[in-house]
């Protein structure tokens, strides 16, 4: 599996995504990382050629416009997007939630994966193919309890992916997502232990994801190999899925 002479554009890449950006690099591809942090500039300079780093707010448009445009100027096409970045928020069952904790997910998690698929598929569209793939997640699916607005947004995610997966079937772009289940990353971080213990717990293989599991999937989902998928979920919950 090659992605030679391909560009991608990878969000959330400084730190849970830096897993897909190895991967992505390692197949061939040249990769933008876009992340809010700055430290997305000295992970950059790590990977040295091939790389470009664009630190921008994905809830913001005028952010992600601009980042898109930036990949187009400096490599002259955009040929993959993973819209990795997302966070958990705080976990609370909904009557200790405020209206801050419901905005924040809703707009990092849900509304840039809206922002960045508008602007790329413009540039897919020109090109006439592209690949996007979404990190949803199995919250998405079944719904996690004390995690009401990141699984509402992940259902979001999963909707949207192939919403838009219709509408560009027969212009030669796939859209896909994929559903982890507990992968270590920082975003444990954010929940309460007693949170990652009872999705642990939920899991058959008995144990979480590894990010490298997760690039995986993506770069084969990247690549000309999965050439007839589109709006398709991806399950990588370690059993726990069941649909």
């Amino acid at each position: 599996m090659t992605l030679d002479g391909r560009t991608a554009l990878v969000t959330g890449a400084a730190r849970g995504g830096l897993a897909i950006t190895e991967r992505l690099l390692r197949d061939g591809c040249r990769v933008a990382l876009l992340d809010r942090d700055a430290e997305v500039e000295a992970v950059t300079k790590r990977f040295g050629a091939g790389t470009l780093a664009l630190v921008a707010d994905v809830t913001r448009t005028e952010d992600v416009e601009r980042s898109v445009q930036r990949v187009v100027a400096t490599w002259g096409r955009l040929d993959v997007v993973v819209n990795n970045a997302g966070i958990t928020g705080r976990s609370y069952p909904i009557w200790e939630l405020t209206d801050e904790d419901w905005h924040q997910v809703i707009a990092c998690d849900l509304t840039s994966v809206f922002l960045v698929c508008r602007a790329a598929i413009r540039v897919m569209l020109a090109a006439g193919s592209g690949r996007i793939i979404n990190i949803a997640s199995i919250a998405g699916k079944e719904g996690n309890p004390t995690l009401v607005p990141y699984s509402t947004a992940k259902a979001g995610v999963i909707g949207l992916t192939k919403a838009l997966a219709k509408e560009v079937a027969t212009r030669g772009i796939a859209v896909n997502a994929v559903a982890p289940a507990v992968i270590g990353t920082q975003l444990l971080e954010q929940m309460t232990k007693g949170t990652v213990d009872l999705l642990i717990s939920k899991i058959p293989m008995g144990r979480v994801g590894r990010p490298e599991e997760v690039a995986a999937l993506v770069a084969w989902l990247a690549s000309d190999e999965c050439s007839f998928s589109t709006g398709a979920v991806y399950d990588l919950s370690g059993g726990r899925a069941t649909y």
